[in-house]
């Protein structure tokens, strides 16, 4: 299984996150049109424990990043309902050690939600730390295909923790994937092909407009939330806007 030596969780405010806050403002002011109110950080291996709650943008209007859920039928990389009353979309890293954390600690919770039909976790796997994490976001998308995302996925964060760059090659994760049951064969083809590189290109580009410069961010209910926080902190954010969905 794929494992590494995760160093000691120093929470940080990172120059990313007070970016995000303003590129994801500036984002629904360009969606919504003009108010009548005229109004490369990084890379870190540190996440805010505050993050942003992007409650509100510019003249006191609420942040709604509703738009970016996708809610495709048969999505390899989603749980649950297409139709249920919250989403939950994460930008992730598989180098990312905040990913890990939030995957052992915090998803657990999140599938309690799931289960119940009121959340869908939509994944959007990106590269902050190199061409390893790259590779390994087309793996995940070739297991997809063999419908083994998520069995992939958690593989991956194998007891919350980060497999190193040394274990991202071709070999390591095609030995990976036959573990768990995939066609080696079809699976490296998979991996390296035209379509499994524009995939990860478009959720490359999705990030990029959205400002996402640091993993893991999340938009939850159409509301921004960074770094890997406090499960309760999810808990809120998921309740909240459960009782809105609700009316």
């Amino acid at each position: 299984m794929l494992r590494s030596t995760r160093g000691p969780m120093v929470w940080l405010v990172p120059l990313a996150v007070i970016i995000l806050a303003a590129v994801l403002i500036g984002v629904i002011i360009a969606n919504q049109g003009p108010s009548d109110d005229s109004a490369d950080a990084e890379h870190s291996d540190s996440q805010s424990e505050s993050g942003s709650g992007g409650e509100s943008g510019s003249g006191g209007e609420e942040i709604d990043l509703s738009f970016v859920e996708h809610r495709v039928e048969d999505d390899s990389r989603a749980l649950g309902d297409v139709d249920a009353p919250v989403t939950l979309v994460m930008f992730s890293d598989y180098q990312c050690p905040y990913c890990a954390t939030w995957n052992e600690e915090t998803l657990p919770t999140m599938m309690d939600y799931v289960d119940k039909g009121d959340l869908r976790i939509e994944m959007r796997d990106l590269a902050i730390f190199g061409e390893e994490s790259e590779r390994a976001a087309r793996a995940a998308y070739a297991a997809g295909l063999q419908g083994k995302y998520w069995a992939f996925h958690n593989a991956m964060f194998d007891g919350g923790e980060h497999p190193p760059s040394s274990e991202l090659d071709d070999d390591s994760l095609v030995a990976e994937a036959k573990g768990l049951g995939l066609d080696p064969a079809q699976f490296k083809a998979d991996m390296n092909s035209v379509q499994a590189h524009d995939e990860f290109e478009a959720i490359a580009q999705e990030g990029q407009s959205l400002g996402v410069a640091s993993t893991p961010t999340f938009v939850i209910g159409g509301k921004p939330l960074v770094g890997a926080q406090p499960t309760k902190e999810f808990v809120g954010a998921v309740d909240g806007a459960l009782t809105e969905a609700q009316g």
